[in-house]
């Protein structure tokens, strides 16, 4: 019964992804409810709807979730070496401080960021959701990034030394390459979050409006087919880049195995 276990449980998976991609091509009105026509329009007129709110938002995500996962990826990969390379007071609490805020629940995240910032006196605009989202990625950061420091064999870098090398050369020629894929994934993790998140988006975002927060107002009143649309152009990148990875790794390790 397993074969059939598995195929309900993807059939379940992907019947929301499904109902999004069809009904972005519903020749809709203000509400995307019910089924009343196809149409290309939704896709070739997808910011026009509500003087362009949509588009607006979706790329408040954008800047948002690419501002964090950058700021968040270059912090979280120091801290993953420090904590993986080096021994200094407070190491084991540093260490539980970072899982706090992956253990906590984004409502008491979310609240409590919000009151420290209207304690301070920050008003919340874009910024203060950067700084929100940095905060919560960086945890998620340094647990990939450092389950990769951990794996890395220390010999590479010393023979990088024996030859001579700079520590800031063999940091870049040895160890930045090895740790490269960890980095790479720990950012597409931190995007991905950053992107979806709603809750403490919503905390600290003030008059700002995201994409989650966009289609949760939305839902109220119908959300748009243009909304549907770029949900679904976000989940086809999505697959297409993870072919795209898997075809080239695939090209890669048969080039390798031809040469040996």
């Amino acid at each position: 019964m397993l074969p059939a276990y598995t195929i309900i449980a993807f059939v379940f998976l992907l019947i929301p992804i499904a109902y999004t991609f069809v009904f972005s091509f519903n020749d809709s009105l203000k509400s995307n409810i019910s089924w009343r026509g196809f149409t290309f329009d939704k896709w070739l007129n997808v910011c026009t709807v509500e003087g362009g709110a949509v588009c607006e938002a979706f790329g408040n995500s954008i800047v948002i979730g690419v501002v964090s996962t950058v700021v968040a990826t270059a912090l979280g990969t120091m801290i993953a070496i420090a904590l993986v390379r080096y021994r200094f007071r407070a190491r084991s609490a540093t260490s539980l401080l970072l899982f706090l805020p992956m253990a906590t629940p984004e409502v008491v995240l979310g609240a409590g960021l919000a009151a420290q910032f209207l304690a301070v006196g920050v008003p919340k605009d874009m910024l203060t959701i950067i700084l929100a989202h940095i905060m919560f990625c960086i945890s998620f950061v340094v647990v990939t990034v450092k389950a990769r420091v951990a794996s890395l064999d220390p010999a590479l870098e010393e023979a990088g030394r024996d030859l001579y090398g700079s520590p800031i050369q063999v940091f870049w020629r040895v160890t930045f390459p090895l740790l490269l894929p960890g980095i790479l994934a720990a950012a597409l993790l931190s995007f991905a979050l950053s992107f979806d998140d709603f809750i403490i988006t919503n905390f600290n975002s003030g008059s700002v409006t995201t994409f989650p927060k966009y289609v949760y107002i939305s839902a109220s009143r119908g959300i748009p087919a243009e909304a549907n649309v770029i949900a679904s152009a976000v989940f086809l990148f999505a697959i297409i880049l993870v072919v795209t990875a898997q075809v080239s790794r695939a090209a890669r390790a048969k080039r390798l195995a031809k040469q040996g």
